[in-house]
């Protein structure tokens, strides 16, 4: 297809190929997650699986790439999936409008992805992604705290239980640990979370995304080196 010219002449038509019959699962398709989406699109991948059960608030217009003032008040994962299709329509798109937790886990078949991507905001959830993908020899990369955070320069691809300063990390190696996990790749970031009177989380336009599209690369580099 003559909109993947540039990246074939990038990658080259094998790496392309296995970009292009990869089948990938965001699960949580908000600042983070959404932008991991759409470089994922953008790169070529042939099949998408999104999850997640939100609609778009106006309080998203600041950091989530399908949060417009025409999209507030809609389904994410269906304004998702027309995005999708308006930039790939040969890519496959499964949309699930659900929130995921242990007691749904049962929905997917984790053993049909070459990868998953955890972009979700709940420990638990983010837990039973790690266990599942254990269980299926699925690959993983979890997307560690993004929020009250403003330099996204600071994120770094690593092993979960090699980080430091990141509180949602800590939790995660503590958790992992019970269940018998000794590794899982993250982004995360050494920054200090920014002190708000706020117990929401605080966010701007340019640090959740950063983390989405690094996650992204991190996706599409490991499906590239998968016969190299």
């Amino acid at each position: 297809m003559k909109q993947f010219d540039r990246t074939i002449k990038l990658v080259g038509e094998e790496n392309f190929e296995r970009i292009r019959k990869a089948h990938i699962a965001v699960f949580g398709i908000g600042g983070v997650g959404g932008y991991a989406v759409e470089a994922l699109v953008r790169a070529g991948v042939g099949r998408i699986d999104i999850v997640d059960s939100d609609t778009v608030d106006i309080t998203n217009l600041n950091r989530q790439i399908i949060a417009l003032h025409s999209t507030a008040g809609k389904s994410k994962v269906r304004v998702f999936e027309e995005r999708i299709k308006d930039i790939n329509p040969q890519c496959i798109v499964n949309a699930y409008e659900m929130f995921f937790l242990p007691g749904n886990a049962h929905v997917f078949d984790f053993e049909s992805y070459d990868y998953v991507i955890d972009a979700v905001d709940t420990v638990a959830a983010k837990i039973e992604l790690a266990v599942k993908c254990s269980e299926s020899g699925t690959r993983i990369i979890s997307s560690m705290g993004t929020g009250n955070k403003v330099h996204p320069e600071m994120f770094e691809i690593a092993d979960v239980f090699e980080t430091e300063i990141d509180p949602l990390a800590k939790v995660m190696r503590k958790e992992l640990r019970k269940r018998g996990i000794t590794h899982m790749t993250c982004v995360y970031s050494k920054e200090k979370p920014v002190k708000t009177e706020s117990r929401t989380p605080a966010s701007i336009s340019f640090t959740p995304p950063v983390a989405g599209m690094i996650l992204a690369s991190k996706v599409i580099s490991d499906i590239m080196c998968d016969e190299l």
